[in-house]
């Protein structure tokens, strides 16, 4: 069913109530979707219609918003245009595959020459997937490297190859974790859609004692898998101490450590590994690295890798009509060698850690939260206060305020993911990031009785 209109006569009976003094959050809630209704009819019209051939009019359930999506005209360097004729400056970033923006020069240039010299897909191998898969090993400190269409399958043949080179099948993740669309784990145990649902070992995510216990003592534990700053958090960061015990304990019973580098690649030259100073035996990486084509990959030792080797009689076999396709493979090269330079990532996690910090600034005695690391930044409300999370287990949101600011936000034409999450565009202007915290800082104050301690 399409979402009830908010009428006229409801709308100006919201504002009038709101004139007459302080609101709850409830009556501000209401009033900011009914101006969000007036705002974008064109939107609605074309959920109206999208329903109508797609479950809900969504085929990607986190860009769903209720009562209904903004619908998205076309985009621009670090900007959006909605189809009711709002601009928005873009801090959805596509979830961190966006690092490059909507319209790169470069990247453009490497797209027309590709599909006009080069052909859109040859079924065939070419040098471009060698040139790229160089460049990353050399980057992410991988001695081989396959490619894949998402970080989802790159995730999924991780774990395939971790359970054929060490012969056993479970696997240790961790609470909070996310490692792709059949891969969630919001509790302590996987999500109903995720595969191999009684293979999992559930560890608490920043826990030393638990990871040492779950890995060492489980037994029969082919690979442990985990991100360095879990994504769907949002932005909540692994200490040191947690990344190293992982390490350290699955290498103490022979399980493959994967780290999850699917979004933290960005975070510096060589990824979080190369922040942490980790050793991962599998690194999985996807999103900006296709150049803003679907992309995945996943790499790592030669000894596990090698099994892919199809000279080999028994190698394990891993297909894909798109793993090599030519946009990507094009596209992702031009973008980590020209434009995402080492220089380049050390200059915009600097710029994000300065972001960060302007918003940290503006939390002390209200219920906002700001988290992350470098270029990714999670905004959190949460009704103990808590300045710092260590798992996903002690968020206690409010989530009238967190859905508050999202729509009052999108009235600023900032553009943001409900959850929270925020990876930087290249590009973005230091105005745009300042004009943001005037927002944030304007938000807390208009709503100081909400967000107040």
């Amino acid at each position: 069913m399409a979402p009830a209109v908010i009428t006229e006569t409801a709308i100006d009976d919201i504002k009038i109530h709101i004139k007459s003094g302080p609101t709850t959050a409830p009556e501000a809630l209401a009033a900011v979707k009914a101006r969000f209704v007036e705002r974008n009819p064109t939107s609605l019209k074309l959920h109206e219609e999208a329903v109508r051939s797609l479950p809900g009019g969504n085929t990607r359930s986190l860009l769903h918003t209720a009562p209904f999506p903004i619908f998205m005209k076309s985009g621009h360097g670090h900007t959006v245009l909605s189809e009711d004729g709002h601009t928005y400056t873009d801090f959805v970033g596509e979830l961190t595959a966006g690092l490059y923006g909507h319209t790169q020069p470069l990247i453009q240039e490497t797209l027309v020459d590709a599909i006009q010299n080069i052909g859109m897909n040859l079924g065939a191998t070419t040098k471009l997937e060698s040139r790229h898969a160089a460049l990353l090993c050399k980057r992410f400190n991988l001695d081989l490297i396959r490619f894949t269409n998402s970080g989802t399958e790159a995730n999924l043949h991780a774990l395939q190859v971790a359970r054929k080179f060490t012969g056993k099948r479970k696997v240790v993740a961790f609470t909070g974790g996310y490692h792709g669309g059949c891969f969630s784990f919001p509790e302590d145990k996987p999500t109903e859609n995720s595969v191999d649902l009684h293979e999992w070992i559930i560890a608490e995510y920043n826990d030393l004692a638990d990871t040492k216990r779950k890995i060492e003592e489980s037994g029969d534990v082919a690979a442990v898998i985990v991100e360095g700053m879990q994504g769907a958090g949002p932005a909540i960061v692994g200490t040191s101490a947690f990344l190293k015990q992982v390490q350290e304990s699955a290498r103490k019973v022979g399980a493959v450590f994967i780290l999850d580098e699917v979004m933290t690649s960005r975070l510096a030259p060589g990824g979080l590994q190369e922040l942490e100073n980790l050793q991962p035996d599998l690194t999985s990486l996807g999103k900006y690295l296709g150049g803003g084509i679907t992309f995945g990959a996943f790499g790592g030792r030669a000894d596990i890798m090698s099994i892919y080797d199809p000279r080999d009689g028994m190698a394990l076999a891993h297909s894909g009509t798109f793993n090599n396709n030519v946009l990507g493979m094009a596209a992702g090269y031009i973008g980590l060698s020209q434009i995402y330079t080492p220089e380049a990532a050390v200059s915009a996690n600097a710029q994000g850690d300065a972001f960060r910090k302007a918003l940290q600034d503006l939390t002390p005695g209200n219920k906002m939260a700001i988290t992350g690391r470098g270029t990714i930044i999670g905004i959190h409300f949460l009704k103990d206060g808590k300045k710092e999370l260590a798992s996903y287990r002690e968020r206690q949101d409010d989530h009238e305020l967190k859905e508050l600011f999202w729509f009052e936000m999108m009235e600023e034409n900032i553009w943001l993911h409900k959850r929270g999450y925020i990876p930087l565009i290249l590009g973005t202007p230091q105005e745009e990031l300042d004009r943001f915290v005037e927002c944030v800082k304007e938000f807390l104050a208009r709503h100081e009785s909400l967000v107040k301690l």
